[in-house]
This record gives structure tokens, C-alpha cells and sequence, in this order.
């Protein structure tokens, strides 16, 4: 694994590439299911560009005969949505490269995350998803907060992603991701928190519950995208445990990641770069959560 600030000349930012949360595994310490492999990442595109060009936003397109659970499913519920990384992160390599402390250990204010073999840069799908999935909270009757919403001129850093979801006291909170590995590896995979206790980091409270809302955010996703679960680490059951991650470590709420496919695998791509695909995807996202708190 190439030791790096930034995603770019990286194999991505899930399992095999860092970037979890927006903050980049390179050069520390990767998945403990799964070994590291190197390639190339980073986003190319502008902060539009690809937003148009792969279906624009959620919260307007793909939605005829979508699964409607009931309006009043999710009221009274607080949900923090973080878009994995920033597109404008490429353009602050000093600011998002500063180490942030996260318990059990150091690790870079953010990342530039990975990209399809096309350029189409994961911010720019981690936003797009987002939207789609606050539509989806919001028509069941939550209160839906983000992290960010690509306005910021860099991350938020690690640390402070994790801290907006305590701040809103979120009955759930989730980051959605897509992976970087290499070509062959498919799938998704949700990333639990370990047991930590260890500096600012202590999940114990929230490992059970976020193992909950793991399995469920699974099952529901994989019901509605068909996609399986990834291929290429832990047992092949979708779920993996780490306790690297600033994100899950500096929680106080049930969080868990979601990668949401290989962006470099042409298979997965080309489901990513698919607004129908992305609706489907952030309806079992929506499905999964909803599961969790109902």
C-alpha cells in the first residue's frame, strides 16, 4: 500500500484503498479481514460534471414506482447522512493530509476517495446517493442532517464527521462509500464498529446497536439493488469490523459504513454510474435504515 495524504494513485478508499469516512487507510492500517492492494483513484471531474452526466439529482429523477413504506414510518427520528469524501478535497492536498486524532491513533483529515475507470469521481456519487436517500427519510416522516453537502472547500475531517452525528443526538447515522480494488473484486460491504476504548474512542455502547442497523442496511440493500456481497474479504457475508476508522471510533450513535460496490470493477461501474441503479440503492438504504428504527 502506497503511503499517500490523498486518495490519487491509490486503489480507492473502501477495503483495499482507505478513505472510510473520508479518511485515507494509506499508510495506516487496513481492514483486519482483508489485505491491502494498490492502483489508482481519485477524482478527475468537477464538482457538476458528472452529477449531469450520470442521471444529476436524486431528489428529481428516478422515482416512478418506487417502494413507499408509510409517511409516518420514521417520524420523530433524527438521521445524519455523510457523503463519503468531498469533490473539492483534491484541490486542498495540505489541509485534508493533517492527522486528526481518533482514538486509536492518527489519521488524515479526509481523502480524495477513488474513481470509475471513467473519472466518475466517488464524492460526486456519494452525493448524488445522499440526495436520493434524504428524499426517501424525508418522505417517511425524518429529520435527515448531512455532514456536508460539497459546499465546504475540504472535508469536514474525520473527526468532525463523527461529532455532527453526536451533536444531532441521531438515532442512526450512516457514510456512504464505494470501494476501490482491484477489477474482479464485486460487491458490497457495510463496515461495523469494533469495541474500542482507547483515548476519545469508546463504541461500547453503540457496537450492538450499529451490528443491528448493519444487518439490516444489508439485507435491505441487497434485496434492492441484487447486488451481492463482496467477494473479495472477510466470509462473503457482507460485514466487516474494523477499528481504524475515525468515523466509527469517535461515535456516540449507531453508525456503520456502507460500500456501496468496486468502482473499479467494470461491473460494479456500471451499476455506480447509473441513476436508475442509484434510486434502487438509496431506496434499500432507506429500507435498511428504516428497519433499524421501526
Amino acid at each position: 500500500m502506497v503511503a499517500g495524504a490523498v486518495c490519487l494513485g491509490t486503489a480507492g478508499c473502501g477495503a483495499f484503498g482507505g478513505g472510510h469516512d473520508g479518511e485515507g487507510d494509506k499508510g495506516g492500517k487496513p481492514s483486519r479481514s482483508s489485505p491491502a492492494a494498490d492502483g489508482k483513484g481519485g477524482g478527475k471531474n468537477g464538482n457538476k460534471g458528472d452529477d449531469e452526466k450520470h442521471g444529476g439529482n436524486g431528489d428529481r429523477d428516478g422515482r416512478q414506482g418506487a417502494h413507499k413504506p408509510p409517511e409516518s414510518s420514521l417520524r420523530g427520528k433524527v438521521i445524519v447522512v455523510d457523503p463519503g469524501h468531498n469533490p473539492h478535497n483534491r484541490d486542498q492536498p495540505g489541509k485534508i493530509s493533517r492527522p486528526v486524532d481518533i482514538g486509536t491513533g492518527k489519521k488524515e483529515c479526509d481523502t480524495t476517495g477513488t474513481s470509475t475507470n471513467s473519472g466518475y469521481a466517488e464524492a460526486e456519487f456519494t452525493l448524488d446517493l445522499a440526495h436520493r436517500l434524504r428524499t426517501h427519510l424525508r418522505e417517511r416522516g425524518a429529520t435527515v442532517k448531512f455532514t456536508h453537502d460539497g459546499k465546504d472547500p475540504y472535508g469536514p475531517c474525520v473527526d468532525e464527521r463523527a461529532e455532527k452525528g453526536n451533536q444531532a443526538q441521531a438515532d442512526a447515522a450512516i457514510s456512504l462509500h464505494a470501494d476501490g480494488a482491484p477489477s474482479g473484486s464485486r460487491g458490497f460491504h457495510v463496515i461495523l464498529p469494533a469495541s474500542v476504548h482507547e483515548g476519545a474512542a469508546d463504541t461500547r455502547q453503540i457496537t450492538g446497536p450499529s451490528r443491528k442497523l448493519g444487518t439490516d442496511l444489508r439485507d435491505a440493500y441487497r434485496k434492492a439493488t441484487d447486488v451481492p456481497p463482496a467477494n473479495y474479504l472477510g466470509d462473503g457475508n457482507g460485514l466487516d469490523t474494523r477499528d481504524d476508522l475515525g468515523g466509527l471510533n469517535l461515535s456516540k450513535v449507531p453508525k456503520v459504513f456502507l460500500e456501496c460496490g468496486n468502482m473499479r470493477d467494470p461491473a460494479d461501474a456500471a451499476l455506480l454510474t447509473s441513476a436508475k441503479w442509484r434510486e434502487k440503492a438509496a431506496r434499500g438504504v432507506a429500507d435498511g435504515i428504516t428497519a433499524f428504527l421501526t
